[in-house]
């Protein structure tokens, strides 16, 4: 079979379907929630059962920034064990999901507003595999990851989430994974199991989120460096809050807005997620 012909045996295997795929925005948190049976897993679990099975997830993680955009274009990417300091069950981690050069072609191809770069060295980093590998635990959904331009703005990478919206009617759930509010040089790790405790400044800007997300108050999302010293403080550097833009850019305008795994960990995380339609 040539290459052509695959590919465009598979954009008609992606038939556009009548329900939307739902968005996600998942707070990831630290690593170990990828092995750890607790409340967070236990929500991606059950939101695994709950959702429409996609075709294939398209990943933007907070974990892979590049210059330039680049999508995983190989068959079987490898698990990414991106940090140190972790238990050797976390290393031996293993998420064998195949990926799909023909969807990262189709992705690629929708993507107008910049030249989109096949990728053949990346994989599947933490903030991807940790979450799917809950939802999906066989492994038998093609997995691909979208990489964040770290030279652009918010505006850029909310904008060009939007032309990404096609795949929603193909059955790919799209979902970014980072966290809202993400401070590691203030988490207290004396309080770090206390679930109802947190920094005034994160709860405050937690909730802000949350109600500008609610309310379609994206361009105030968008420009968040504006909001006050409360913003800066949860978000010193945008890799983290990025992936939020990217589902946000996503939403249609008859998409409904949840929350869930909304909490507070060590005073400045907040694992607060978004299912959006």
């Amino acid at each position: 079979m040539s290459t052509l012909s695959a590919f465009n045996r598979f954009t008609e295997s992606l038939s556009e379907q009548e329900q939307l795929m739902p968005v996600l925005f998942i707070g990831h948190g630290s690593p170990m929630n990828g092995i750890l049976d607790n409340e967070f897993s236990r929500k991606w679990k059950q939101l695994g059962k709950e959702i429409p099975t996609p075709k294939a997830v398209l990943v933007i993680s907070a974990h892979w920034l590049s210059k330039g955009t680049r999508v995983t274009a190989m068959d079987f990417p490898k698990t990414i064990h991106d940090f140190g300091g972790f238990p050797k069950a976390l290393f031996d981690v293993q998420y064998n999901a195949p990926g799909n050069p023909l969807l990262a072609k189709e992705t690629a191809s929708l993507i107008k507003s910049t030249a989109v770069e096949m990728d053949h060295d990346w994989g599947l980093d933490h903030g991807a595999w940790t979450v799917i590998r809950h939802m999906y635990p066989e492994a038998n959904i093609p997995v691909l990851q979208l990489s964040i331009d770290y030279s652009k703005g918010p505006q850029y990478h909310y904008q060009l989430a939007k032309e990404l919206a096609d795949l929603r009617k193909k059955g790919v759930l799209i979902m970014g994974s980072g966290n809202m509010v993400h401070n590691l040089r203030m988490v207290a790790w004396d309080k770090i199991d206390e679930p109802e405790w947190g920094y005034d400044w994160a709860v405050q800007m937690n909730t802000k989120f949350k109600d500008l997300i609610s309310n379609g108050s994206h361009d105030q999302l968008i420009k968040y460096e504006q909001l006050g010293r409360e913003a800066k403080l949860a978000i010193p550097t945008p890799e983290h809050y990025w992936p939020l833009l990217y589902s946000l850019g996503l939403k249609g305008s008859k998409d409904e807005v949840s929350f869930f795994n909304d909490r507070v960990v060590g005073g400045s995380l907040t694992m607060t997620s978004v299912k959006i339609g």
